[in-house]
């Protein structure tokens, strides 16, 4: 194939990531990316387990005279997050991604660039090329982590022989990631009755906004399309009569949502259009900077057969309306760290219901049940059910951790100073890993990567070359 990406070293990392670029792998469609991984190892003579879900596990030997170093896991995901633009053109389940570079970063256009995790993957791929000497290594790439940390999961951890890891799934290089939140998801379903529609129909569409990682940045105010759309619908409710024909927004639980669209109907909602004006613009001096592309649009569309019903049309909107999403606690312990979040990822019109996925976080176990009660409550004055799945634990910080102290100082080594260290509001693997490996000592880091689960999402290519430096030089000493 082509590579696009010139100029940086090694040369082969970054082939490597293009050639997962080109195959699809959202979660859940990982068999092809495992089938280039099994090829790639048979093709090194390299031992080789792949799972049932689509796990792979490629071990290699030392290189010459770093046999009596212990072996090190490396560890990240081969899933990556699929979102696009509204008006892009693209099948993540058929289509290779369309890179492009711009001031030195590498993006995909009007796509998500899955280097959450693909540089990972890239990174152990080169590593296993024999790329850089190093003690023995297993690398165990994941499936399905960005739908619930299912690969990590399910894996047989019994195949592992190293006591120290490294995962490579975080976003800033001058960064060690040494602790992170747990989370759950949740399914909550609105039982909705229908009634025949009259009158107007009218489509409301919110867009422009940031979006991005529901735990990585949910501390920087950006807004949730879903929720704005349920403070609209709410409001409006309150002057005007109409019926909620249908309501959709976001595509991923772990993405703040960008985008939602309703439509309603009624007799008399020839002033919608101007009080949508007058929201668009009160919202819009209260959002952050990042969302300055925030826009409303309103536009008639044909009238469909029938509509929610008005008790079904109030409790939906309330529902999304009253919903406590965002930031919830911030750490009393960790200055500055988010403790606590719920975001509204997903709002879908079914047959017959009306559909809320929500993600919730915190490293504290007691906050996740008390989540978990407060959907449950939702879910009864809704006249619904909750549904809550995919629990993984968090990871909790170690006063002593010796590849950590290994990573400051091969860091400082390279580049003259020392990383930061910190604990992360979103969820990472490690927390699982650790549950069923409980005296690895681990640590996550990773290049520099903005605007991850979005279609602004960008990989600092020579953040990569730099992170690559530091990785060769623990792994060589």
């Amino acid at each position: 194939m082509e590579y696009i990406v010139q100029g940086y070293e090694p040369k082969k990392l970054f082939e490597f990531f293009e050639e997962i670029c080109a195959i699809p792998h959202g979660s859940g469609n990982e068999a092809a990316i495992a089938d280039y991984l099994v090829a790639f190892a048979n093709a090194r003579g390299l031992e080789c387990h792949r799972d049932a879900v689509n796990n792979v596990f490629i071990k290699a030997p030392a290189t010459k005279g770093l046999e009596d170093r212990p072996a090190i896991l490396l560890q990240g995901h081969t899933d990556m997050v699929c979102e696009k633009n509204n008006d892009t053109v693209h099948d993540f389940t058929k289509d290779g991604l369309k890179l492009f570079i711009e001031d030195g970063w590498l993006g995909a256009r009007g796509t998500t660039l899955g280097g959450d995790d693909g540089i990972a993957v890239a990174m152990m791929m080169a590593i296993l090329d024999g790329q850089m000497p190093h003690p023995a290594v297993e690398c165990l790439f994941t499936v399905e982590e960005e739908v619930g940390l299912l690969g990590a999961e399910s894996f047989d951890y019994s195949l592992v022989n190293a006591s120290r890891m490294i995962n490579m799934d975080s976003e800033d290089e001058a960064c060690v990631t040494a602790g992170c939140a747990g989370g759950l998801r949740t399914d909550l379903a609105i039982p909705v009755g229908y009634s025949e529609a009259k009158g107007t129909a009218l489509q409301i569409s919110i867009g422009g906004l940031a979006g991005g990682h529901s735990g990585a940045d949910v501390h920087r105010g950006r807004a949730n399309a879903n929720k704005l759309m349920g403070r609209m619908l709410l409001d409006l409710s309150k002057k005007f009569d109409f019926n909620l024909c249908s309501i959709e927004g976001g595509s991923k639980d772990n993405a703040i949502p960008r985008e939602c669209v309703a439509v309603i109907c009624g007799q008399d909602l020839t002033s919608v259009p101007a009080k949508l004006a007058k929201l668009s613009a009160e919202l819009s001096a209260e959002l952050c900077a990042e969302d300055a592309g925030f826009g409303v649009q309103c536009a008639t569309v044909e009238l469909p057969a029938v509509c929610l019903d008005e008790q079904s049309t109030a409790r939906v909107i309330c529902a999304i309306a009253t919903v406590a999403v965002g930031v919830l606690a911030m750490s009393n312990n960790i200055e500055g760290l988010v403790e606590y979040s719920r975001n509204l990822g997903i709002i879908r019109t079914e047959q017959g219901s009306v559909h809320l996925t929500l993600s919730s976080r915190s490293a504290i176990e007691s906050q996740l049940d008390a989540s978990i009660n407060e959907l449950d409550a939702l879910a009864v004055l809704c006249s619904g059910s909750a549904r809550h799945h995919s629990r993984y634990p968090g990871w909790s910080y170690a006063k002593e951790s010796p590849i950590r102290d290994e990573y400051l100082a091969a860091y400082a080594q390279v580049f003259g100073k020392t990383p930061e260290v910190s604990v992360i509001h979103a969820g990472l693997e490690c927390g699982i890993i650790r549950s069923r490996l409980p005296d690895m000592d681990m640590i996550s880091v990773g290049p520099n990567m903005r605007n991850i689960h979005s279609p602004d999402e960008r990989l600092d290519l020579a953040s990569c070359a730099r992170f690559w430096q530091v990785i060769a030089y623990i792994l060589s000493r």
